[in-house]
C-alpha cells in the first residue's frame, strides 16, 4: 500500500477550488493501492487532518507523528492550484527528498504559469498565440498606444494568475487604465492582449498507455461575457463534452495538445484552453495542475473517454512514480 501525500491549499485566489479538487482526489483514489492523506498548505504551515486532530508535517523529511508512530510518504499527488505548485517552487523540495509528485518539473512549471514568457515560447515552436503587450506595475500607462496596437476590444489580465482572477474584456480606451489596475492587484507584470473572436475550447492530455494522449475536447460557452470566475465555478456557463465541432478540427486540436505536452516536456494531468478563430487554434493558457473539483473540465473529459476519476488517478500516479 502506498502512502500518497494530496497538496491542497496555497496562498493564492484559488485556494477554495485547490481544496475542492483534493476531496475528488482522495474519493477517487484506488483504496486497494493508495492510502490518501490530504495535506494543507497556508502561510507557510503544512497540516496534516488525522482523526479530528491538526498534526504540522516535519519539513526536514515530510513526515508527520500521529500516535507516537511517524508516517511517511511515498508519492505527492499536486492538488494545489496556483502558486506555490503551479509555478514550480514546491519542486525542488521534493525533488532534494527524491520524493515523486504527480505534476510537471520545477522549471517547465514556472514557465507555463508565467503567461508571456510561456507565449513566447509556444510562438518560437509554431503554435499560434495571441497578440500581446505587457507592462509592469509602476509603468506609465499608454491607453492610446494599446488601442492602436492590439484593438478593441482586448484582454488585461496578471501574467500569472489562474481561474480567471483579475481579468478584464474591456472595450473602450477609457477604462484600459482601471482593468491594468485591477489586473496589478494579483501580480506586478499585466499582460494584454488582442481579443480572439472564436469558439473557445479545451483539452485535456496525459500518458496513458505509455503513449501521450489528449482526451475528448470541451467547449465552453460562457453566458458570461468571457470565461470568467462566475462562469467557471458557479454554473454560468455551458462546458459541452464532445465540443460541437467537425471531426477535422478535433483531430487537429488533438494532435496540437498531444504535440505541446512533447515540445514543453509536461508531465502528469494537464489542460490546454483554445480559441479557435477562422479554423486556426490560437493557444490561451497551459494548465499544468487542472482543477479535478466535481465542476472541473478534466473528469468531465475523462468520463466522456469513458475512464474512471479511479482509473484516471491511478494512471497519473503510476505514469509519474519513477519521475
Amino acid at each position: 500500500m502506498k502512502e500518497i501525500a494530496i497538496l491542497t491549499g496555497g496562498d493564492s485566489a484559488e485556494h477554495e477550488i485547490s481544496i475542492q479538487s483534493a476531496k475528488v482526489v482522495l474519493n477517487n483514489l484506488n483504496s486497494d493501492k493508495y492510502n490518501g492523506t490530504i495535506i494543507h498548505i497556508k502561510d507557510n504551515k503544512w497540516i496534516v487532518n488525522s482523526n479530528n486532530n491538526q498534526v504540522e508535517i516535519n519539513k526536514n523529511d515530510f513526515s508527520f507523528c500521529i500516535n507516537n508512530e511517524i508516517k511517511y510518504f511515498d508519492y505527492v499527488f499536486m492538488a494545489l492550484h496556483g502558486p506555490p505548485a503551479e509555478n514550480g517552487i514546491l519542486q525542488p523540495y521534493f525533488d532534494q527528498l527524491k520524493l515523486p509528485y504527480s505534476s510537471c518539473n520545477s522549471e517547465v512549471s514556472a514557465l507555463t504559469f508565467n503567461k508571456l514568457e510561456c507565449n513566447k515560447q509556444l510562438s518560437k515552436m509554431g503554435f499560434h498565440c495571441a497578440q500581446s503587450l505587457h507592462i509592469e506595475k509602476g509603468e506609465n500607462i499608454q491607453s492610446e498606444f494599446i488601442k492602436n496596437t492590439l484593438g478593441l476590444p482586448c484582454f488585461i489580465k496578471p501574467n500569472q494568475a489562474g481561474s480567471s482572477f483579475g481579468i478584464s474584456k474591456v472595450y473602450k480606451q477609457e477604462d484600459i487604465k482601471s482593468a491594468i489596475h485591477t489586473a496589478w492587484e494579483h501580480d506586478n507584470i499585466v499582460l494584454i492582449e488582442q481579443f480572439i473572436d472564436g469558439t473557445e475550447l479545451s483539452c485535456g492530455v496525459n500518458i496513458q498507455n505509455s503513449k501521450i494522449t489528449a482526451f475528448p475536447i470541451t467547449e465552453i460557452v460562457s453566458e458570461n461575457d468571457f470565461f470568467d470566475y462566475q462562469a467557471k465555478y458557479n454554473g454560468l456557463s455551458q462546458e459541452i463534452t464532445p465540443a460541437r465541432i467537425s471531426e477535422k478540427l478535433t483531430e487537429k486540436i488533438q494532435n496540437i495538445t498531444e504535440e505541446v505536452y512533447k515540445k514543453m516536456d509536461l508531465r502528469g494531468i494537464c489542460r490546454i484552453d483554445f480559441i479557435v478563430m477562422n479554423e486556426t487554434p490560437y493557444i490561451i493558457e497551459i494548465n499544468t495542475i487542472p482543477g479535478l473539483s466535481e465542476e472541473s473540465i478534466i473528469p468531465k473529459q475523462a468520463k466522456e473517454a469513458g475512464i474512471t476519476l479511479s482509473e484516471l488517478f491511478d494512471n497519473c500516479i503510476e505514469t509519474t512514480l519513477n519521475k
